[in-house]
């Protein structure tokens, strides 16, 4: 007993450890690292040193990792939730040729230290809570809608949320028993699973198919009257996409993310941009200053604001390297930029002075809130 004790008084739980703070802290522990399906694996991470974490459900992260030699961003979405701050977890699927996850899977165990970038992004529940909600995944892409899953439930406050995941098959369904088991414990979480086929489980009682429109008002005749969240695969969420207008439903009230952006790249048909752009900095260019660390860099003619920070040694989040995921947003205070983005930020967003540095070249010099 003497013992058990003596290990959970060392837990971070019981300590009054600081929050992480993004930009200043920068490296995760792998402590677990679970199977979820053939081809899925969770993995758990602390901070180091320990740290509590304080997030939106349904955020991602930047892992920052050394591959063959080379250094390679990439984003994941956090499908662990805030209200159980001392760890956080991001759940991969391995796919056939793809560098980072297959790293991942063959070389990140517990005990494994990795750098990270974040949390950030505005996919979350937190910031339209005006209504009921209805969770659409396929794939993969159920990370985000998990970890806004388990925030809702954990909290135990009165919720309305239709979660619907979309998958090959039931042996393909990522957290298949803990989303049967939150509809469970909690009345106003309701889960419908959709498999495109049945193999190897027969007496499968759920939707069989693909998700369509007479599939949608079935299970969610009130669809059109809630807040929709949306993430899996590009072909997925287009579908969906084209579901939702030709059913009239008003996409004020859609939101989507990406998680894959190298599969966003392939779909605007351009190859993804090196981390780094070969520009000298000795020639005429422009000064730009980030105002919270103090650091100015000089940016060449013809060079991004991205690739000359990293050309000096400076960490900043990123992952697409073409203005398409967001994850380098950032507030431009001074100064303009000849920004070529490529949907990875808003027009809104713009107009409140935000700008990607992955995708602006300055035409002046510029300061940075960063």
């Amino acid at each position: 007993m003497n013992t058990i004790v003596a290990e959970f008084a060392a837990t971070p739980f019981n300590t009054a450890a600081p929050l992480w703070q993004p930009g200043e802290d920068d490296t995760f522990e792998c402590v677990q690292v679970r199977d979820e399906t053939h081809d899925v694996k969770t993995f758990v991470f602390k901070a180091v040193p320990a740290r509590q974490f304080r997030y939106l459900p349904g955020q991602f992260i930047t892992l920052e990792l050394e591959i063959d030699g080379e250094i390679t961003n990439r984003c994941y979405t956090l499908s662990s939730t805030p209200t159980r701050p001392d760890c956080v977890s991001i759940t991969v699927k391995r796919v056939p040729g793809g560098k980072v996850s297959n790293w991942l899977h063959d070389n990140l165990k517990p005990g494994s230290r990795v750098s990270v970038l974040g949390p950030a992004g505005e996919f979350s529940f937190a910031l339209y809570p005006q209504r009921p909600y209805l969770f659409l995944s396929g794939g993969s892409g159920i990370t985000p809608l998990m970890s806004m899953s388990r925030a809702l439930t954990d909290l135990a406050q009165p919720t309305d949320i239709v979660f619907v995941h979309s998958s090959r098959s039931p042996s393909d369904i990522i957290f298949r028993h803990e989303v049967v088991l939150l509809a469970r414990q909690h009345p106003g979480f309701r889960q419908v699973q959709v498999c495109q086929g049945t193999a190897g489980e027969p007496e499968w009682s759920g939707l069989t198919g693909y998700l369509d429109r007479a599939a949608l008002e079935r299970s969610v005749p009130d669809f059109k009257e809630r807040t929709v969240f949306c993430c899996g695969p590009g072909p997925y969420m287009a579908g969906v996409r084209k579901l939702l207008e030709e059913s009239g439903f008003d996409m004020a009230h859609y939101h989507e993310e990406s998680f894959n952006f190298g599969e966003l790249t392939a779909a605007a048909g351009v190859e993804p941009a090196p981390a780094c752009e070969h520009v000298s900095c000795e020639s005429a260019g422009f000064k730009v200053r980030f105002s919270r660390t103090g650091d100015e860099i000089t940016v060449a003619a013809g060079q991004t604001v991205l690739a000359a920070a990293q050309a000096s040694g400076l960490r900043l989040p990123a992952s697409c390297s073409q203005g398409l995921c967001g994850t380098c947003k950032s507030k431009l205070v001074e100064g303009q930029v000849d920004m070529q983005h490529s949907g990875g930020i808003r027009k809104r967003e713009i107009d409140q002075g935000m700008f990607l540095p992955c995708c602006s070249k300055p035409l002046s010099d510029l300061v940075i809130d960063r």
